[in-house]
């Protein structure tokens, strides 16, 4: 099992003023569903940040993103160590398979792979 990114996600109820404020860092929008935008950086591919207001199709709002090389793989190891699942393992729509998990500190991780 592998990381392939870590990209956190602030919450923002203003995402253009954020697209704004980090295209001052040199951000550029890489992504953008409507209810979530990525920035990243175009030097650095996998330098990025999520933006968005609410996570609209799971019950909460991820802290952080962590793509991983095996999602399943994953899963099945922090289900048998007894983790709290937020959010079961499934496909989503726009091409990613993912799941939620609360770290110790309350954190929400979503775990995903693309398909």
């Amino acid at each position: 099992m592998g990381v392939r990114r870590v990209v956190p996600n602030f919450r923002s109820g203003d995402p253009e003023g954020s697209r704004e404020f980090y295209g001052l860092l040199g951000f550029e929008e890489v992504m953008n569903h409507g209810w979530i935008m990525t920035l990243g950086s175009p030097s650095q591919p996998a330098a990025q940040i999520s933006v968005m207001q609410e996570d609209r199709t799971a019950p909460v709002t991820p802290d952080v993103s962590v793509e991983v090389d095996d999602v399943d793989a994953v899963y099945a190891v922090v289900r048998e160590a007894g983790a709290e699942i937020v959010y079961p393992l499934r496909d989503e729509a726009w091409g990613v398979r993912r799941f939620f998990v609360r770290d110790p500190g309350g954190r929400v991780v979503n775990v995903l792979g693309h398909l």
